[in-house]
């Protein structure tokens, strides 16, 4: 049994997809697949129920998974033990813009000897990531509590509407939801980020429309060169706005009361350490005017 084995098999049991899984880890689905398949020989039980609709645990892959975790975290725990240097491991949340910035320069400032790996992964990833000891922290863009970990609130982000530069909404200072109406809206997947999209898509309603909905790109820089094409519309959390060259898009802010989501840090209930307390003391140092300026 081969640690790369386990680690391809929980990031399929995390996707339940082979496609999504190979993505993430820049490896064709093939490759993927091989493994598994061999981990599950060795093993001589089947660890997925496959089928041209949905991939399943089966009640073996359910056993295998939170130990498979928790061999993986000792893994990784090992290395970290026998590294010249410390290395405090961050998952990263999309648009954190100027705010990630702010927060690596304030820690380098606070601990210079400790090494900061970024890793980005969906909300639910970043979350069993931190509970099984393979993140130290994470950022997430909700106050939901998780078994096992502490959710600290952080700042508020709002939101700005990203509109088409030459249409006529991008020459209001702001704009009304429901003047979007009849705009279609491009959005992450809700399992990419489920508390934007239902606060958005609630947003609406309240505003009294359904949003048409848009094209779902692969990122952020793809649904921008969409909108910049054709009519459509989306979300940007505004420290990122202030970070994007994009021409042929209008960032304008939302009318009161407008658009907020708060960002938290996701740390492990029961770990606590000095690279955390110094990495919740740089989340705290405020946004100065060098950090708007760059």
């Amino acid at each position: 049994m081969e640690l790369r084995q386990l680690s391809y098999f929980v990031t399929v049991a995390e996707e339940l997809h082979f496609g999504r899984a190979a993505g993430r880890l820049h490896i064709v689905q093939s490759a993927v697949s091989q493994q598994v398949r061999r981990l599950e020989r060795e093993l001589g039980a089947e660890l997925f129920d496959r089928s041209p609709r949905h991939v399943r645990l089966t009640a073996a892959g359910e056993r295998l998974l939170p130990e498979a975790r928790a061999v993986l975290a000792a893994a990784e725990r090992a290395r970290a033990a026998v590294r010249e240097r410390a290395t405090l491991r961050l998952g990263t949340s999309t648009g954190l813009g100027e705010h990630l910035d702010r927060v690596l320069g304030a820690f380098a400032g606070l601990s210079p000897d400790t090494a900061v790996e970024l890793v980005s992964a969906s909300t639910r990833d970043r979350l069993a990531q931190v509970a099984d000891g393979r993140l130290d922290a994470a950022f997430v863009r909700s106050r939901q509590p998780a078994p096992g970990l502490r959710i600290l609130p952080l700042w508020e982000d709002p939101l700005v509407a990203a509109v088409p530069a030459g249409h006529p909404l991008a020459r209001q200072d702001e704009i009304g939801l429901a003047d979007l109406a009849d705009l279609p809206l491009c959005i992450t997947a809700r399992r990419n980020n489920p508390a934007l999209v239902d606060m958005v898509v609630g947003a609406c309603h309240a505003a009294g429309f359904e949003p048409v909905p848009g094209p779902v790109s692969g990122s952020l820089q793809d649904t921008l060169a969409t909108i910049g094409l054709s009519p459509q519309w989306t979300v940007v959390y505004a420290a990122h706005a202030r970070v994007l060259h994009s021409p042929r898009v209008a960032f304008r802010p939302f009318r009161a009361p407008g658009l907020v989501l708060p960002t938290c840090l996701a740390v492990a209930a029961e770990r606590r350490t000095p690279a955390l307390d110094l990495l919740l003391s740089a989340c705290s140092k405020p946004l100065t005017s060098n950090d708007h300026e760059s």
